[in-house]
């Protein structure tokens, strides 16, 4: 069976294209000025960045207390880069107090009409995205966080053994899947949404169920945090935030009973966001491959950190090289290259990815997908 472009649905930082970032803010009551002028010295140090274009600030003429930043960058992963990065965790910390909610949103840019800039200034950096891209209505994300050493047992229980929220958000947003993996002690959620993210996120935190395993969790963790308190809780989900940076499907195997599978990378420093795309190209390669035993990848990307999640026909340990991200000329020696610590040895046989495999491979420690999906 061929893929056809209707099962093809894909995603991606990847593209070579210009990001437009939106982030739309309510503010507390009588906080503007103290706004503005956390935004200026926010609009400095973006302006900084390499890789960002330009910012807007925006107020609504129909309610003052809402206003929208609007910024322009040459691609995706520099944003990525300094918006998961400590110093932008730093630089956003004073409109906390200033702001009741926000939303942010991220697109690349497809169409654009008239001329940005005139002949005497320098002409914008960052193409168009070449072609709409088909979805499939899921919106996917993950949080990471680390837990004390010893404590991993015990965690993998709390984790494992809680009642599933309700799936149905409202009537635009519901949970699709949720799955829990572990590293050592590395703990992933990864979640899949129809709908609005944030509405089922917030939903999700608001269920009694999911509050318990929240505070039971509390005394393992290695970063402290207390949910009580809105800017600990914020600053702790801030720094868990593991986004997606690639998703492909294919939809070659949609009739089969396909299995789940993580893989955990450690990258060297300043190495994830190369890592992350290596796998990318690779994945995107084997999307092509009729015989490819992948269904989907979806890549997530934080820092260092890249975990690869699958979806498989058959065995992880069946294809070790395809499974790793190394089928194809001079992959295992790019990935070596871009990895920390010992696990950058080249695999150069399939006993030697298989080892790799398993030093790689996360734990399930539970999967649970809405009745329907």
């Amino acid at each position: 069976m061929t893929t056809t472009l209707s099962e093809r649905t894909s995603q991606s930082a990847f593209d070579g294209s210009r990001l437009r970032v939106i982030l739309l803010l309510d503010l507390h009551d009588g906080a503007q000025t103290q706004f503005l002028e956390a935004y200026e010295h926010m609009r400095n140090q973006v302006a900084s960045i390499p890789g960002h274009i330009s910012d807007q600030l925006c107020q609504s003429i129909e309610n003052p207390s809402q206003w929208l930043i609007t910024s322009e960058w040459e691609s995706a992963p520099p944003f990525l880069a300094w918006v998961n990065s400590e110093e932008h965790v730093a630089t956003v910390q004073p409109l906390h107090s200033c702001v009741r909610d926000t939303r942010s949103l991220r697109f690349s840019v497809l169409r654009e009409t008239g001329a940005a800039f005139e002949e005497s200034f320098e002409p914008l950096k960052g193409g168009l995205q070449a072609a709409p891209r088909l979805g499939d209505g899921v919106v996917r994300h993950a949080l990471t966080f680390t837990v004390r050493p010893g404590t991993e047992e015990i965690v993998a229980k709390i984790l494992s053994d809680y009642d599933a929220p309700e799936a149905r958000v409202d009537e635009h947003t519901r949970l699709r899947r949720t799955s829990l993996f572990m590293h050592g002690n590395r703990v992933v959620r990864a979640v899949e949404v129809e709908g609005d993210l944030l509405a089922a996120l917030r939903h999700v935190s608001r269920q009694p169920e999911v509050r318990a395993v929240e505070e039971a969790l509390n005394p393992y963790l290695e970063q402290d945090r207390d949910l009580a308190d809105p800017d600990s809780a914020r600053m702790f989900f801030t720094r868990a935030a593991l986004p997606t940076v690639h998703h492909v499907t294919t939809g070659r195997h949609a009739d089969r009973d396909l299995k789940r599978h993580a893989l955990f990378y450690q990258a060297k420093e300043g190495c994830g966001m190369a890592l992350a795309r290596l796998l990318a190209e690779h994945d995107e390669e084997e999307a092509d491959d009729a015989g490819s035993p992948i269904d989907s990848s979806t890549i997530f990307q934080r820092d260092d950190v890249v975990v690869r999640l699958l979806e498989m026909d058959g065995p992880l340990d069946a294809q070790p090289a395809v499974s790793l991200g190394i089928h194809g000329p001079d992959k295992a020696a790019r990935l070596a290259r871009l990895l920390d610590g010992e696990a950058n040895s080249v695999p150069t046989s399939d006993q030697d990815a298989a080892r790799f495999l398993t030093r790689a491979g996360m734990h399930l420690i539970t999967d649970r997908r809405a009745a329907d999906s």
